[in-house]
């Protein structure tokens, strides 16, 4: 995995917005871990709660997005978790307007 590859991935991540929060998924911090394997990008990522209605579609945004922006990519796995569980950074409670 070249440093490149992986900064174009967070590039196409920064472009993909959580339907109800409408933040990218990479400011949100979903994104646990991306891993390159030649033409194989494997992701590690959490929602924003293990109910999220909208998890499978972001799922889909996701491979669907890379493998459209990027060429060199043929395939992508996205493995779900929930440990840790996500909590919102003081950055994201700030542009939420959660207190601190």
């Amino acid at each position: 995995m070249t440093e490149i590859q992986k900064e174009e991935i967070i590039e196409v991540m920064k472009k993909i917005n959580d339907p109800e929060l409408h933040i990218d998924i990479w400011t949100l911090k979903l994104i646990y871990n991306i891993e390159i394997k030649e033409s194989l990008v494997d992701i590690r990522m959490t929602f924003t709660s293990p109910m999220c209605p909208y998890g499978p579609f972001l799922v889909d945004q996701i491979k669907n997005k890379i493998k459209e922006s990027l060429n060199w990519v043929k395939e992508v796995k996205v493995e779900v978790v929930f440990e840790p569980l996500w909590q919102p950074t003081d950055e994201i409670k700030e542009i939420l307007g959660i207190p601190l």
